[in-house]
């Protein structure tokens, strides 16, 4: 097809070819994702899509537009996750926009990284990402007791009272989430923290990714109910997500592979 780029939405390990039943139709305006062989089991998810569309001097523009780019990632994401979630497969995500000129370039240029793809597939194998996020249940609002103080020190005294009882149950709140993440942590294979933005209002007090076996998951999954009581009774929550993709464990091997 002419005026078209190969775009790569993942790289996916498998002994035979992973079934393109049901996958989902990918990017707007691009051929539905087909297979192209990298090496022996290993295999390239690809669609051709337009130049018009997704060239350099078309896309750039439409970069500032954040709800376009968002649909465009959504479609990249769900690729990406049908194929994760084959039995047996295990997959390394593209950055949204890695292209190449065609499929043979994108084949070549893809085997010649494979000592860099290698390690991170064999770290990834039989694995997916789960996270969590522990936040600070809100506080309640005080200063009745200070209010109503009879005197001056009094006020102060009552104040201090409050600013030490939220004080404490911050670090309550604090020492049960790194709790939760060092427990988890000990169950996975690798466990990442993810840094807060610096402009949020109201960072997590743990937001972290975990590699977890398939063979641990359940077990993972269980103490993930246990820590999030304990973290309640805290007061904090904790919120499980996944299984997802190894996002945070590849990035290496996705910018190398660009």
């Amino acid at each position: 097809m002419r005026g078209t780029a190969t775009y790569v939405y993942c790289l996916a390990e498998r002994s035979r070819p992973p079934s393109l039943t049901n996958a989902p139709p990918g990017l707007p305006h691009g051929t539905r994702p087909e297979l192209i062989e990298i090496k022996k089991s290993l295999w390239g998810v690809v669609s051709d899509v337009p130049l018009s569309i997704y060239g350099g001097e078309r896309l750039e523009p439409r970069l500032t537009d954040l709800t376009w780019v968002a649909d465009l990632a959504l479609a990249h994401e769900t690729v990406v996750e049908h194929f994760a979630s084959r039995s047996g497969t295990s997959v390394v995500p593209m950055k949204l926009f890695t292209m190449f000129s065609n499929r043979a370039r994108a084949s070549a240029d893809l085997a010649a990284r494979w000592p860099d793809i290698k390690p991170v597939l064999d770290r990834i194998r039989g694995c997916a990402e789960w996270g969590i996020r522990v936040m600070r249940q809100p506080v309640p609002a005080r200063g009745a007791a200070a209010r109503g103080a009879s005197s001056g020190t009094a006020f102060l005294v009552a104040k201090k009272r409050e600013r030490d009882a939220v004080r404490a149950g911050l670090v309550k709140a604090a020492d049960a989430a790194e709790d939760a993440f060092e427990s988890l942590a000990k169950l996975a294979r690798e466990a990442r923290r993810r840094e807060a933005p610096e402009t949020a209002t109201s960072p997590p007090l743990v937001d972290a990714a975990f590699l977890v076996s398939d063979n641990r998951k359940e077990r993972f999954r269980s103490a993930a109910r246990r820590l999030a009581k304990s973290c309640r009774q805290a007061g904090a929550d904790l919120i499980l997500t996944g299984p997802w993709p190894a996002y945070n464990f590849v990035q290496q091997a996705s910018e190398d592979a660009r």
